[in-house]
Order: structure tokens, then C-alpha cells, then sequence
């Protein structure tokens, strides 16, 4: 078997035969267990193989993978646990190593834990030692159970997606469940996959983000039906993803701006060492990319960068490619075959050309959802058969998107409406600036102010008032934070999104509105 075709992690690789037969095996360890159509199989999990196995393997048997946020502390899991009542999780053991407590409740309610030893190079990203890498305690060995089981045939007639869980940021976490679907619809969403993600077959695909998160757990898994060479990052590192690229010739990716902005940041010399002439096809999605920032990267490597906007409530609404975003700055594109996309205000009714209003859409070929759990919340979303996730936007007469940012995220000031997406996307350009987060905080006269809290590059030392003077030349003076202030590193998700809820708490508590 050639060792260019199949799946690499580290030193690891998997060849594709290798890699179908132990997603059989892997339907038949969890059918074993006593896993069945609409139960949950919890995913516990770093970028692995074991990743891919046991989310088919759920499939096959008809029960939903629910990948787990691995950031999650012991009362975040068991609440997740709890309310997704998983028949099995699957973990890497030095990830169960730190949540022991939500783990017993769960076995006490018949959970069965299955132990993934933490790869070499997972340790090595992630500082960890060999002795949690390893399993302790009499749970069952993934591997040991995989290597052991038959082939189960894959018979079942209806395809199930993955629940994902939503961030949290205003409250518990939904699980969002989807209706299952036909082997031909879901082979029609497939498709609609390979168009926004521009793949095909024999491309080489390289995994940078985090599988638990939907937009690049979608790609991956439909990447990995598709691909020739599939290359898993333990950890997103900037130098080294350019090194994956030119040792793998990697042609597609999925990324998020930060990435983005981390690999600009590189010094020149570092970027001019690596070849990057393989890439044809990158997307970026998940959180509001600045516009220089997708302008400096399609000047690096071509016209091949694309974006999309969507949600894992939404699916995929709009998609545009590198002349688009040149020739419409900000945009995140039209309407994707099949969608239906609306900007609303409060009363329902569809906003003018130009006016913000909240977003609201449907894919085709995406099947229903309910919030697991929650059908009251699902139904407060939905207006005339069309759903939001709360983000703001507005359409140009030629019919393409430009978000504003979060519903939640608006600040009104002095009864001025704000969207700090636009303040930070113009700080992110500034020198000296690795991270910011802005939102507003309560104030006295104006109702709310605004405040920047900036997170410097390292050996890089910048005072307020330098980062007024920048946004001043660049945006409205009634938009420039009043108060900025200085941390040595933000609250981010490996997806590109800042908890901005944990930042605001601070500054709100005691006041008797909500954030």
C-alpha cells in the first residue's frame, strides 16, 4: 500500500482499507454494548483516528455521535452527559484523567467508558506526561475491543448527523439534534458539502481545527471519504501547519481567522521557507474574518480562498470566493443553491437594502432539527418555516451578506447601535495586536460603553492610548472603545471564538440586566 494515500498523525499513518475495516469493527463494538438507532455514543476526543471510528461506527448502527468540547470542566461534562444520555463515551485517557466526577455519575446511570491511550503526539502538543496517557482502571481499551471485533455490515437505511452541542455563551448548552435521513438525501447533502468545501477525489486534506467543533468536523468527515492523503493536526501550530502543506502537498483546508491571522503574523523569512504552491482550495467560516486579513492571504497564496456563513443550527446560507471578497470587502456572500436567506427585524418583516436586520434561513437539504431536550427553545427561533442563531446582518442590492455581529453582541450606546465585530476586525490589523475582545459594559449616562481588552504579541508592549490613535484613523470616533485594558491572554475556543461571556461577567455583575 502506498503510505501517500490514507490517514497521518504524527508518525502514525492508516491506510485506507485499514481505516474502512476498523470503522466496521467499531459499529460492531458499540452494537455489542447495546447501542442502537437514536441512542448517543459521547466523543471525548482529541484530533484521532479513533475520532473518525467511532463516529461512523455510531452511524452505522443509527445513533448519533456527540462530540464533547474537551475544554469542558467535570460540572460542564455532567451536565452534557446528563443531557444527552450517552449509552457510551469514548475518551482519550488523559482527558479522563480531569473529569472523573461527571464519569461516575454517568456509569452509575449505565454508561459504559471506553479508553483511547493518549498518542505520542497529542502528548507532545499538549505538554502531557506518560502517565496520563495512559489507561488506569478496569474501563475497556478502544483499540483492544476494535482489534478483537468482526466487520459489522453496514445495513442500516437511514443516516444519521452528529449532535452537536452549541457554545453556551447565553446559558446551557443546546444539543442539536437532526431528524435522521434517507442514504439518498444524505448523499444530496454530501454533495452540497463538496461544494462549499471544494472537495473531490484524490485531494489531500489537512485538519487543522478541532473535531469537536461542526464546521471543521464537517469537512473532515466528508474529507475523509473523499481524499487521497488526510492529515490530522494534534494542535493548531502556524510553522507547522506550513510544514504539513509542503510535506503532504496538502490542495484543502478548512480554517478559522485566528488561524489565519497567526500564520501572518509569522515572520516573512519563516513563510518564504515553506512551499504552499500545492494549496487549490481553502474555506474559512466559524467566526467574522477581517478583511485585510483575507486580502493579505489571497495575495499569499492565490485566489482560492473562500468563506461561508452559516451555523450548526443553519447549516451552510451563503458562500463567496476570492473575486467576490475583493470586489465586495466583507461580504460573506450570496445565497448557496438550495437556501433561503432573509434579513428580518423584530416584527418579522424583511429589512431594505442596507439595513441590519437578524438573520434568518434554510437549506434544503440540511433535515430539521430539534434542540435535544428543548423543543420550546427550537420553536422560539423559527419565523414562516425559516430559523436564526442570532446574527445580525444586512444584504447590498446585488444580494450578498455582510454580517454585523451577534444579536447579544450589539451594544446600544446613548442609543447608538454598535457592532464591536467591526471594531475588532479593524484591531486585529494593527501591529503588537495578537487578540482582542470588545463588548460593552454599563454605563450611567450612555446606558453602555465600550471596552477593548487587547492581548499583545509576544515581546510587543502597547499603552491605550496607542490603540485609540489606530482605531481612530479607521473607524468613527463614537466606535472607538472608551476604555481599553490589557490581558496576557484571552478565554478563545480552538474554533476561533472568544468566550466573551466569561470576559463580560466581571463588569455585570450585580447590574439587573442581563448579558
Amino acid at each position: 500500500m502506498n503510505q501517500e494515500a490514507g490517514l497521518f498523525s504524527g508518525e502514525r499513518w492508516l491506510s485506507h482499507a485499514d481505516f474502512r475495516s476498523r470503522v466496521l469493527r467499531a459499529g460492531n463494538v458499540l452494537a455489542s454494548l447495546g447501542v442502537g438507532p437514536g441512542d448517543a455514543v459521547a466523543l471525548l476526543l482529541r484530533n484521532d483516528f479513533c475520532f473518525f471510528e467511532a463516529t461512523y461506527g455510531a452511524n452505522l448502527v443509527g445513533a448519533y455521535a456527540v462530540p464533547i468540547n474537551w475544554h469542558s470542566t467535570d460540572g460542564e461534562l455532567a451536565y452534557l452527559l446528563e443531557d444527552s444520555q450517552p449509552r457510551v463515551l469514548v475518551g482519550h485517557a488523559d482527558l479522563l484523567a480531569g473529569v472523573s466526577g461527571a464519569l461516575i455519575n454517568a456509569k452509575r446511570r449505565g454508561m459504559e467508558v471506553l479508553v483511547v491511550e493518549t498518542a505520542p503526539e497529542l502528548a507532545a502538543a499538549y505538554s502531557l506526561t506518560k502517565e496520563v496517557c495512559v489507561a488506569r482502571g478496569d474501563d475497556p481499551l478502544w483499540n483492544a475491543l476494535i482489534e478483537n471485533a468482526a466487520e459489522l455490515p453496514d445495513q442500516h437505511v437511514e443516516v444519521i448527523q452528529s449532535m452537536f452541542y452549541t457554545s453556551g455563551t447565553t446559558g446551557s448548552p443546546k444539543g442539536v439534534r437532526r431528524l435522521a435521513q434517507s442514504k439518498s438525501g444524505a448523499e444530496t447533502l454530501g454533495r452540497v458539502r463538496d461544494r462549499i468545501f471544494g472537495l473531490s477525489s484524490g485531494i489531500n486534506a489537512l485538519v487543522p481545527g478541532p473535531l469537536y467543533h461542526s464546521a471543521p468536523n464537517s469537512m473532515a468527515l466528508r474529507a475523509a471519504q473523499q481524499a487521497q492523503t488526510m492529515v490530522l493536526m494534534a494542535r493548531f501550530d502556524s510553522e507547522e501547519c506550513l510544514r504539513l502543506i509542503e510535506k503532504y502537498r496538502i490542495t484543502n483546508m478548512f480554517m478559522v481567522p485566528t488561524m489565519l491571522v497567526r500564520l501572518l503574523k509569522l515572520p516573512p523569512a519563516v513563510r518564504a521557507q515553506y512551499d504552499t504552491t500545492s494549496l487549490q482550495y481553502i474555506m474559512i467560516a466559524a467566526a467574522p474574518c477581517p478583511v485585510e486579513v483575507k486580502q493579505e492571504v489571497i495575495h499569499w497564496w492565490g485566489p482560492i480562498v473562500h468563506e461561508f456563513y452559516g451555523s450548526t443550527e443553519l447549516g451552510y446560507m451563503t458562500v463567496c470566493d476570492s473575486a467576490e471578497s475583493l470586489r465586495k470587502p466583507g461580504t460573506v456572500g450570496r445565497a448557496v443553491e438550495g437556501a433561503r436567506v432573509k434579513a428580518l427585524d423584530s416584527n418579522g418583516n424583511e429589512v431594505s437594502v442596507g439595513e441590519p436586520g437578524e438573520i434568518f434561513g434554510r437549506l434544503a437539504a440540511f433535515p430539521d432539527f430539534t434542540y435535544n431536550n428543548r423543543d420550546e427553545e427550537r420553536a422560539k427561533i423559527e419565523r414562516d418555516g425559516l430559523i436564526t442563531c442570532g446574527d445580525m446582518g444586512y444584504f447590498d442590492a446585488d444580494g450578498y451578506l455582510f454580517l454585523c455581529d451577534r444579536v447579544r453582541d450589539m451594544v446600544i450606546s446613548g442609543g447608538v447601535n454598535i457592532y464591536p465585530a467591526e471594531i475588532e476586525a479593524s484591531l486585529l490589523g494593527m501591529p503588537g495586536v495578537g487578540d482582542c475582545a470588545v463588548f460593552g459594559i454599563p454605563h450611567d449616562e450612555y446606558g453602555e460603553q465600550l471596552l477593548a481588552i487587547v492581548q499583545c504579541v509576544t515581546g510587543h508592549s502597547l499603552t491605550s492610548e496607542d490603540i485609540k490613535t489606530y482605531l481612530r484613523e479607521r473607524i468613527a470616533g463614537f466606535k472607538v472603545p472608551r476604555r481599553v485594558e490589557f490581558q496576557r491572554e484571552l478565554p478563545r475556543e480552538d474554533s476561533g471564538k472568544i468566550f466573551k461571556r466569561r470576559l463580560r461577567e466581571p463588569y455585570w455583575r450585580g447590574e439587573s440586566r442581563k448579558i
